[in-house]
C-alpha cells in the first residue's frame, strides 16, 4: 500500500466517525493539586517536551492580551490562547487576573481558570481552576532552566528569592524536587510580614539551608548564586550591574526587575522573542533603547538542544514571558488523570441547543 493510499484511507476513517459534542466538565483546584503534587519530575519532563513542539512549530501562541481597568491601574486580567500539537492536541485559553490589593485583604493576588477545547469540534470540554496550574508551569519551566543553564558552571547552592508569594513557593518546591540542594536560602521581600511567613513555609519543609532575611537586595544578590525574581514589580527596581560581578544565575520570572543596563551586561535567554520583547518587560526596555536585539544570547529551547555554548564570565538571565501552551500541557495533562481516575463532574446539558435546525 503506497504512502499516498494509505493517508486517504486514514482520512476516510477519520471522517467515517461519528462526530459528537463532548461531555463538558469542571474541575476544582482541590483535583488539580492532587494530581499534581509529587509529580514536579513529570511535570518538568512535560514542560521540556512542550518547549520542543514550540520551537518545531507544532503550536499556535498569539500574543497575551491585556485589560486593564482606569479604575484600578495595579489590576488587569490576561488572556492567553494557545493551540498545541504533538500528542496533547488540544486549543484553549488561560484568563489570569492579578489584583494586587488582594494581598492586603489576606487572599492570594491572583486567579484563573482554563478552558480546554476539543481539537476536532472546537467545543470547550473542560473549565479547570488554573493559578496551580499557572504556579506549576512556571516554577516547572524556571526548575528547568536552572538545570540546563547552569551547565557548565558550578551547581548553585546559594540562593536568593526577591517576593515570597505562591510562584516563589513552587519554584522552591520544584528546585528541591529535581535535585537541586541549598546550603544558605536569602529571603528579601517588600514586606517584612511576607519574608516572615515564606521563612516559616521554609523551615517547615524541613529544610537544612540556613534561611535568613535581608532587608538590603544589594546584600541579597552579592550572597546568592541561584537569584529568583518573583514579584509584582511594574518597573526595574535593581539597577547596578556591579551587584552581578559574581555571575549568577538568574530567574527573571517577573520580568520587569531588572534596569537594562544588567541585561546589556549579561547572557539573555528568553522562552520566547516576540512574546518577551514586548509590554514594558526589562528585555523589551533593551530592545527600546538599543534599537536591535543583539543582546539576546538564545531561547531555552536553544539551550536544551545545545545550540549555544553559554559564557561563565558574566551573568546568565532567564526571562520567560510564559507562554500558553505549557498551560494547555499541563491542564491535559490534569484532565487526562482526572478522567482517567473516573472523577470528572460532568455538567450535563451545558450544551443544550446541539440541532442546527431545531
Amino acid at each position: 500500500m503506497t504512502t499516498a493510499h494509505s493517508t486517504s484511507t486514514a482520512r476516510e476513517s477519520a471522517m467515517a466517525q461519528p462526530v459528537t459534542v463532548p461531555p463538558f466538565a469542571v474541575i476544582s483546584g482541590a483535583q488539580v493539586q492532587n494530581v499534581l503534587a509529587g509529580r514536579e519530575k513529570d511535570i518538568v519532563e512535560l514542560i521540556e517536551a512542550t518547549y520542543h513542539l514550540h520551537a518545531a512549530g507544532d503550536s499556535v501562541n498569539p500574543p497575551s492580551y491585556f485589560l486593564r481597568f482606569p479604575d484600578r491601574p495595579s489590576s488587569r486580567i490576561i488572556a492567553l490562547p494557545a493551540s498545541i500539537g504533538g500528542q496533547v492536541r488540544v486549543d484553549g485559553l488561560k484568563w489570569i487576573s492579578s489584583f494586587p490589593n488582594n494581598v492586603q485583604a489576606g487572599i492570594p493576588r491572583a486567579s484563573a481558570v482554563l478552558i480546554l477545547n476539543d481539537h476536532d469540534t472546537g467545543y470547550p470540554f473542560a473549565c479547570m481552576e488554573s493559578s496551580i496550574i499557572s504556579a506549576t508551569r512556571t516554577a516547572a519551566s524556571a526548575a528547568l532552566a536552572a538545570d540546563r543553564l547552569s551547565h557548565g558552571r558550578p551547581r548553585p547552592t546559594r540562593i536568593g528569592f526577591f517576593g515570597t508569594g505562591l510562584i516563589a513557593r513552587y519554584i522552591h518546591t520544584f528546585l528541591t524536587s529535581t535535585g537541586f540542594t541549598f546550603e544558605q536560602i536569602g529571603i528579601h521581600d517588600l514586606s517584612p510580614d511576607s519574608a516572615a511567613g515564606f521563612r516559616t513555609y521554609l523551615e517547615q519543609t524541613g529544610t537544612t539551608a540556613t534561611v535568613s532575611l535581608h532587608d538590603n537586595p544589594e546584600e541579597l544578590i552579592r550572597v546568592s548564586d541561584l537569584i529568583v525574581f518573583a514579584t509584582i514589580a511594574g518597573t526595574p527596581h535593581v539597577t547596578n550591574p556591579a551587584w552581578f560581578d559574581h555571575n549568577p544565575l538568574v530567574l527573571h520570572i517577573s520580568l520587569r526587575d531588572l534596569a537594562p543596563e544588567i541585561l546589556l551586561t549579561s547572557a539573555n535567554i528568553v522562552d520566547d522573542v516576540e512574546h518577551c520583547l514586548k509590554a514594558d518587560t526589562s528585555p523589551h526596555l533593551v530592545e527600546q533603547l538599543t534599537g536591535n536585539r543583539d543582546f539576546l544570547t538564545g531561547t531555552l529551547d536553544d539551550a536544551l538542544t545545545g545550540r549555544l555554548t553559554l559564557p561563565t564570565d558574566r551573568p546568565v538571565i532567564f526571562s520567560p514571558f510564559g507562554l500558553g501552551v505549557l498551560d494547555l500541557a499541563v491542564g491535559k495533562y490534569v484532565y487526562d488523570e482526572v478522567a482517567r481516575t473516573g472523577q470528572l463532574h460532568i455538567v450535563n446539558d451545558f450544551f443544550h441547543e446541539l440541532r442546527r435546525h431545531g
